[in-house]
């Protein structure tokens, strides 16, 4: 598979390199990036005052196979890309720090309500009981978030005494996924549930036996592969200048499950975070009730 082409990028990186004749094209590409989409080739050499054939050229200048597989990239492109090409206009005060600060903060704690909307209270307690009988447990996510979330997860889990670990690469996520077995649990998180090599290790791990928890939207291709869906459907801000909050409720969620396991084996989350503590002893002296491994 061929990595996406950010036609965009290439217009504008090329910029007055190309040809006279093919530059002009390229004017008038960037100028109606939108339309050209849309556009038949005999109309737009028209519109430039080109023949066909140099726009064909200008296409494979750029890698393409010809006009028609130009406009499908660069409509593929300009389908992620418009909200940063035409972004809304900030208001004059939106540098204030307390406006900042109680916009971002005000999107989190909005997702936060619509969590506690969409929690289930039984998926929840399914989730916790099969984890707190885990022999080991894997967290996958891929990206940034995902990722994020899915090493945290396995910083809360080893603590309570239950193997854990944290997983990013696709290929490691497939071997991984082929040595586990009964009683083991893989745990997928994904905003989309749509990476393809969650979707493929989940499969492999239901082989083998294992459980697949995820972490997703309901209704996505890896909500299907799961043997249990904890469904999060949260929507995006608008603000692209802003971090997701959607990550704030993956690790919410993550912490209310990681208290139910807790509960449900108290004698053996206690040990593990009392050893825990008393190995930090020589790097942090006693000061109350800290964070373990702060």
């Amino acid at each position: 598979m061929q990595p996406a082409a950010d036609i965009i990028s290439l217009l504008r990186r090329r910029a007055g390199s190309f040809p006279a004749r093919e530059q002009l094209v390229a004017d008038y590409i960037q100028d109606h990036l939108e339309d050209v989409t849309t556009i038949a080739l005999s109309d737009l050499a028209a519109k430039v005052g080109v023949s066909e054939p140099t726009v064909i050229r200008f296409c494979r200048t750029l890698g393409c196979d010809g006009f028609r597989d130009f406009k499908i990239r660069l409509a593929q492109n300009l389908a992620v890309s418009m909200q940063y090409l035409a972004p809304d206009d900030l208001a004059d005060d939106t540098t204030a720090a307390d406006v900042l600060s109680n916009h971002v903060l005000g999107v989190i704690v909005d997702n936060l309500r619509l969590l506690r909307e969409q929690l289930s209270s039984a998926e929840i307690d399914k989730a916790a009981d099969i984890l707190a009988k885990a022999r080991q447990v894997a967290f996958f996510g891929v990206g940034g978030g995902s990722t994020t979330v899915a090493f945290d997860a396995a910083n809360r889990f080893f603590r309570l005494g239950i193997p854990a670990q944290a997983q990013s690469d696709g290929y490691l996520q497939r071997m991984l996924a082929s040595t586990f077995g009964e009683d083991d649990v893989i745990f997928a998180i994904s905003t989309s549930g749509r990476p393809t090599e969650l979707i493929h290790s989940a499969a492999i791990a239901r082989q083998y036996g294992a459980k697949v928890i995820s972490l997703t939207h309901p209704q996505s291709p890896l909500a299907a592969e799961s043997d249990l869906v904890i469904g999060i459907d949260m929507p995006e801000n608008p603000d692209i200048y802003k971090p997701t909050a959607t990550r704030h409720v993956f690790l919410a969620t993550i912490d209310i499950i990681a208290t139910a396991v807790a509960r449900r084996t108290p004698e053996r989350a206690l040990e593990k975070l009392r050893r825990i503590r008393s190995s930090l002893l020589t790097l942090n002296l006693p000061t109350g009730r800290q964070p373990i491994g702060d």
